[in-house]
Order: structure tokens, then sequence, then C-alpha cells
């Protein structure tokens, strides 16, 4: 199995519309379509939207380490809007990688490569093997 293949068991990331891209070693990549079921009262996408981007991009990205990893905190920052019609892609990026934790930066950016939001978190590796191929 491959880590998109185990990833489209995430059925909340899968049911919002997030597609796993990429996978490779402490990096992953993920996009969005924002349709109008993303959108917030006031017509911009909504920040849990953007949020659940970016914890499929950081999972896939910690767990490619070959150890199941779980966030421990997660901060994010809205810098641009974004609607309807748009395509959001995060990319997370291993900064720090230890015995049983992990930190990893995802920028979030629009079709036009311009930065959306940025995701900071940290991951608890458990002491049990990802069920999947490893990148």
């Amino acid at each position: 199995m491959t880590a998109q293949e185990f990833f489209k068991d995430d059925r909340f990331a899968v049911q919002a519309g997030v597609e796993l891209t990429e996978v490779s070693p402490g990096r992953a990549r993920a996009c969005l379509r924002v349709g109008r079921q993303h959108l917030n009262a006031g017509g911009r996408t909504q920040g849990g939207a953007i949020f659940t981007l970016a914890d499929l991009a950081l999972a896939a990205a910690a767990n490619s380490r070959g150890r199941l990893s779980f966030s421990l905190s997660a901060s994010l920052t809205f810098l641009r809007g974004s609607g309807e019609g748009d395509t959001l892609w995060a990319e997370a990026s291993e900064r720090y990688t230890g015995r049983t934790t992990g930190y990893y930066q995802v920028d979030i950016t629009n079709q036009r490569g311009e930065l959306v939001a940025a995701f900071q978190t940290s991951v608890f590796r458990m002491d049990c093997p990802v069920p999947f191929d490893l990148p």
C-alpha cells in the first residue's frame, strides 16, 4: 500500500475534497480546489478547510519517516484571502526530526504561487510502524 492509498482513509480530508498529490521522505504536497461548499459566510475560504488541507500534507510528510505520527500542536496564520475557483496547495517540509518528535512547516499557496497561509506544527512519533510502503 502507498501513502496516497493509506491517506484515502482520512475520511474528513477526503470528504472536504483534499487530494494528496506527492509524498517523499519528510515532504508532502496536497491540493484543494475551492468550491462553494468551502466558503464562509463572507464568501472566503473557511479557515477549517485551509487547516484540513495543511493537516493532511503534514500527516503524509511526518508519517513518511516510517513511524505512526500524530500532531502535538499546530499554529495557522492566514495571510491572504482565497475563494471559490481558487486552487490551494499545501507543501509540508520537515524542519526537525528527533527520536520521538518532529517539527514541520507547511506553506499554503494559491494557483498563482502567492502565500495564503503558514502552518507550523510539531508531531509525536509512536513506536509503531506505518502500514504503508515508504517512499
